[in-house]
């Protein structure tokens, strides 16, 4: 049974809450405190799964509570409820929130929001997977200086010049950034030389996407088999997010949280591949060669032999990285969607669809292991008819045909 704990100091609130969740008794032990204090209280009692807390609360607020909350446990799942008028504070909350809902919250939308954050937890507390994980020498970190951009880019005082200054503190990383600018997928028509022009030229949110691909990809340079191309793959994880964050602005073109979220999602999709050939350098290879030859989906191969993907081992690096479940989610089940409750284009349909098109597409790749569509999990959403659209607006985007 998994433990919720409900925090708003607003007692009319709590008592709605309860009463609308009356029927999840039988599944979930509930907690309702009024107060950051005596949610910590019962936290030290007995760990929770999750905690959902309102952002306006005195003495502490949301964004304190849930920052404590992920240093004493931070396996808890961490929901903020916030109003329109919360935006600074949720700045502060960044890191220690996996997911926003937005007050008045729909009592369903609360309940799937929660049971899909468990869900996705309990897939990643298997044994085969923890077995393997703990077997790697040293498991990739989110980059420190993505995470200095993301601090820098809440400042009401951010300057394209501070960014680019902030970037190239990292040499490694700062090669790699241009490198990937510099591809033949972004065409420009002149060589740019410093982080700060790049800065000028791809719009902050792209940089930031870039920033976290260069940061992830660096540190495994010189620690995977020799046959294994590095820059094939960073590239086809660029050409992956382009296209995920386009398909997402083509069927919701008024969400651009959601948009950005598919760029990082597909810039960071195949890192369980990394981790894999880091940790497996001998057998996975031999494994590639054999989905290759078979004809087979590589994830089929992977369960098998390992049962564990390189779609769970990603998904679970990127939730210990903090990056909103939404994220985690698309690289959980990128391979299998129909395993998620979607009933409309999501973050997840986003990076599916990508992912799949420019495997299909891509004939300078030699990566050859990407999805292929799933059309039932297409026709449940009611969105097959939408293929050639997308196919098109992927094809768009390959060297030579940049728009």
């Amino acid at each position: 049974m998994k433990r919720i704990l409900f925090v708003d100091d607003q007692p009319e609130l709590l008592e709605g809450l309860r009463r609308v969740l009356r029927s999840q008794r039988s599944t979930w032990q509930m907690e309702f405190v009024q107060s950051g204090a005596q949610a910590l209280d019962l936290i030290d009692q007995q760990p929770f799964d999750v905690v959902v807390s309102d952002m306006r609360m005195p003495i502490m607020d949301g964004a304190d509570l849930l920052n404590e909350v992920m240093r004493r446990t931070p396996d808890t799942v961490r929901i903020m409820l916030s109003g329109q008028s919360d935006q600074e504070q949720i700045l502060r909350a960044v890191g220690p929130v996996h997911q926003y809902l937005s007050k008045p919250c729909n009592c369903d939308l609360l309940k799937d929001s929660i049971n899909r954050a468990c869900a996705l937890r309990d897939l990643f507390r298997g044994p085969q997977l923890l077995s393997l994980v703990a077997s790697v020498p040293k498991l990739p970190s989110i980059p420190r200086v993505y995470q200095q951009l993301v601090e820098l880019l809440q400042s009401p005082d951010v300057s394209v010049k501070s960014i680019g200054d902030l970037i190239s503190q990292d040499l490694a990383i700062s090669c790699r950034l241009l490198q990937l600018v510099n591809s033949c997928f972004f065409g420009w028509p002149s060589l740019i030389e410093s982080p700060t022009h790049a800065a000028s030229l791809i719009g902050l949110d792209r940089l930031r996407a870039l920033t976290l691909s260069a940061g992830v990809f660096t540190q495994f340079e010189g620690n995977l088999p020799r046959e294994i191309s590095l820059d094939d793959l960073m590239q086809r994880s660029l050409l992956t997010s382009m296209a995920a964050q386009r398909l997402m602005l083509l069927e919701r073109p008024n969400d651009a949280t959601s948009a950005n979220e598919a760029m990082l999602a597909g810039i960071v999709m195949d890192v369980g591949h990394l981790i894999l050939l880091q940790s497996r350098p001998d057998d996975y290879p031999r494994l590639l060669d054999s989905a290759c030859c078979d004809g087979k989906q590589i994830w089929e191969i992977e369960s098998q032999n390992y049962e564990v993907t390189h779609a769970e081992l990603g998904a679970y690096l990127v939730g210990l990285w903090g990056l909103p479940d939404r994220i985690v989610e698309a690289l959980a089940y990128h391979h299998t969607p129909r395993s998620c409750t979607d009933d409309e284009f999501s973050v997840l349909t986003a990076v599916h669809v990508a992912d799949a098109l420019v495997q299909e597409l891509d004939s300078t790749s030699h990566w050859p292991f990407g999805a292929v569509l799933d059309q039932d999990y297409l026709r449940t959403l009611g969105l097959e008819h939408r293929i050639p659209v997308w196919r098109e607006q992927t094809a768009a985007l390959l060297p030579g045909n940049t728009t």
